[in-house]
């Protein structure tokens, strides 16, 4: 039961953050339709292997400036600057991104889609910041203790997190492909929700530091 909430807070964390539809995603359910779900599955593994590298190495980093609360405090302020203009961007500046045509995806051995995962995933440096955040956060919360067990049991949920959404979108592309474009043509209300609603949860922890 001890290590349940820092696994569950993994998967959890890691479901929301690839659910939106993304580059690895996308490209996960293309190579199924396209190839064959082996082939996508080896893209996920390689994909899951960076983002495993990624989030423990994101914890780690967590763990030294845990114990540091101006630390913390400076990574909300720049963080809430960086959500304010974001938001900004994507509700009232970026257009609305058009329907690509479908691209034809040339087969490939399973070694290249395992590689091209973790090129993929390696180019995305999203996870790191967004893993350290999270952490801090639970941590701040007494959900979330820096020891090394503890620290494996989360790196596990993420992972397994990662691989249950990426195999959904391998699993159920077809069935929610028409969703998926509706949610594309709205990708820039969506984000820029989310990046306000992080904006003022940040602003209100600022606050709370300085005032409360």
């Amino acid at each position: 039961m001890v290590y349940l909430a820092p696994l569950l807070s993994g998967f959890i964390a890691a479901a929301i953050g690839i659910i939106p539809p993304g580059l690895i995603n996308m490209t996960a359910a293309k190579i199924n339709l396209k190839e064959g779900k082996k082939n996508a599955l080896w893209f996920v593994i390689g994909a899951i292997f960076v983002i495993f590298l990624q989030v423990y190495v994101a914890v780690l980093f967590a763990r030294v400036i845990d114990n540091r609360p101006d630390v913390i405090t400076l990574m909300r302020e720049i963080g809430f600057v960086i959500f304010s203009i974001l938001t900004i961007y994507f509700l009232f500046i970026a257009k609305e991104p058009k329907s690509k045509k479908k691209s034809k995806i040339k087969k490939s051995s399973k070694k290249s889609r395992f590689f091209l995962g973790m090129l993929l995933s390696g180019l995305n440096f999203f996870p790191i910041p967004y893993y350290v955040v999270v952490s801090v956060t639970l941590a701040s919360y007494n959900l979330f203790v820096f020891e090394n067990t503890v620290i494996f049991t989360f790196v596990l949920g993420s992972v397994l997190g990662s691989f249950a959404v990426l195999y959904s979108y391998i699993a159920f592309f077809g069935r929610i492909e028409k969703k998926t474009d509706y949610i594309m043509r709205n990708m820039n209300t969506i984000i820029g929700s989310i990046t306000g609603l992080v904006a003022l949860v940040t602003l209100f922890n600022i606050l709370n530091y300085y005032f409360g």
